[in-house]
């Protein structure tokens, strides 16, 4: 699931052109001293250029977002923390495709994918192509991290600001970290987590990187209170979690062409999301436990575990915790906790959920009761 950057948010049209600027010229400077060292090491920079494109900027409007609405005046340095965060986001989703042995980002080749046709291209045989291009993954994933260690660390802020906004990227990679090792655990079959450990690793991956970590960024570049910086963390674990449960049923309900993905992977593969968790403690379970985690799992058989999960409760449990946490947020908003621009625009964020929400209800209606 994507969000479109609130309408706040959108306002502020010419320090997102900023951010766009300041990834180009990072990143075109990255690529030309690269060249020194050969085409391949100057393509991996081109390639981490081109995932940075493929966005739609969320993140970095939440860091401009916040130091605005908290009438924020540090201006450039909101622009190259945004711009940090893109390039954090990018080193994720790199790493997360290796990890995932995936080889399409956003419906075409991914980095890994684009160096392993070049190598093969060039001569290489299809079992070092490989390797090299995971080696690559691993080195493109690295430096794009390194450079937005470099753009949030190296912001003109007093330095009290500065040690902030490096411990809350200190604290953001660790659970970041955290989080994927679990999830990987998880999927490969080590652990079978519950439903509160699964829970966990939504916030862990998603709400940390994603919502807490550049909404605290853009408050600490406003010189907001430890209070107010604590609220929005807590508000951005809210919309995290709330967040991570809506795709994670969009990833199973949805149709292909809405989410630019295969809606199979997620059941064979065996992801063991918070809908899985629940149906398994079901009647509905029986219908679908045989076939959940097959390599093999084709078209028919994966409509059919579809639609017998629509027809569950399962669904609508899930559906309940992310209404229940979005709530949470539309209270805290109301409550005065945050000033009002502020709470203005985490309810924009909340409104765009509920959305995505409502959405994926009724492709669970569609599901469980397919036309013809």
């Amino acid at each position: 699931m994507t969000l479109s950057p609130p309408r706040q948010a959108r306002a502020v049209a010419e320090p997102q052109v900023a951010v766009d600027h300041l990834l180009r010229e990072v990143l075109e400077s990255a690529r030309a001293r690269a060249h020194a060292f050969g085409t391949e090491y100057e393509l991996i920079w081109s390639e981490i250029a081109r995932s940075v494109r493929g966005g739609k900027r969320f993140r970095s409007a939440l860091v401009l977002g916040a130091h605005d609405a908290l009438g924020g005046d540090a201006h450039g340095a909101a622009v190259e923390v945004a711009a940090g965060f893109e390039l954090l986001h990018t080193a994720f989703l790199i790493h997360d495709d290796l990890i995932d042995h995936d080889s399409v980002r956003r419906g075409k080749p991914n980095l890994a994918a684009t160096m392993r046709a070049m190598s093969v291209a060039t001569g290489s045989a299809e079992g070092p192509a490989q390797q090299w291009s995971e080696a690559a993954a691993v080195l493109a994933g690295d430096l794009a991290l390194t450079r937005a260690h470099r753009l949030i660390g190296g912001v003109d802020v007093p330095r009290p600001q500065v040690e902030q906004l490096l411990d809350l990227l200190d604290e953001t990679l660790l659970v970041s970290a955290g989080g994927e090792l679990a999830d990987t655990a998880y999927g490969l079959g080590l652990h079978v987590p519950d439903l509160e450990e699964a829970i966990l690793v939504c916030e862990s991956k998603t709400a940390m990187y994603s919502f807490r970590a550049p909404l605290r960024a853009g408050a600490i570049l406003a010189g907001a209170s430890v209070a107010e910086q604590m609220e929005l963390d807590h508000v951005g674990r809210l919309l995290g979690r709330a967040f991570q449960l809506v795709d994670d049923l969009l990833g199973v309900f949805a149709p292909e062409d809405r989410i630019g993905k295969s809606n199979m992977s997620d059941l064979r593969e065996g992801k063991h999301t918070a809908l899985i968790l629940h149906a398994q403690q079901l009647p509905v379970w029986a219908e679908v436990a045989a076939d959940f985690g097959r390599a093999d799992l084709d078209r028919p058989t994966a409509d059919a575990m579809r639609a017998a999960l629509a027809g569950s409760a399962a669904p609508r449990l899930v559906e309940d915790q992310v209404r229940q946490d979005l709530a949470e947020v539309d209270a805290r908003c109301a409550a005065g906790t945050l000033p009002e621009a502020m709470a203005e625009f985490v309810g924009g964020i909340a409104t765009q959920v509920r959305g995505a929400l409502d959405d994926v209800v009724g492709h669970v209606e569609e599901a469980r009761c397919p036309a013809g």
